[in-house]
């Protein structure tokens, strides 16, 4: 799979991706996010800056993630994400709607 596949891929997931890493791991700055979704994945995903910078940006916009100044593991300041009521409510639906869409290509697939 190209990079550009991948990053096809990931575009259309990076919301329930960034939500999911937020649930589990609590707030976390924004190289954190990126690291724990490529490292999980096994390297097959990657967020880039030009992707992942946007989608905070909306989602805070949008009152699904909250964001405020604080220090990381290394001690270095940073902007922290975390998830909102909301947030967890778009979780959801976003987790059900991935699972849906997932089954159904199972299925095309299956008969193909």
């Amino acid at each position: 799979m190209s990079r550009k596949q991948k990053n096809d891929i990931l575009q259309g997931t990076l919301t329930l991706l960034i939500l999911r890493t937020l649930k589990s791991r609590g707030a976390q700055h924004g190289y954190a996010l990126t690291n724990h979704i490529q490292r999980t994945s096994g390297d097959l995903l990657r967020v880039e800056e030009g992707s992942l910078y946007p989608a905070l940006h909306r989602l805070e916009q949008d009152g699904l993630i909250q964001a405020e100044w604080g220090v990381t593991e290394k001690g270095r300041q940073a902007r922290l994400y975390s998830l909102t009521a909301a947030g967890k409510k778009q979780l959801s639906a976003e987790t059900q709607s991935w699972e849906r869409l997932t089954a159904g290509v199972a299925l095309v697939l299956r008969d193909a």
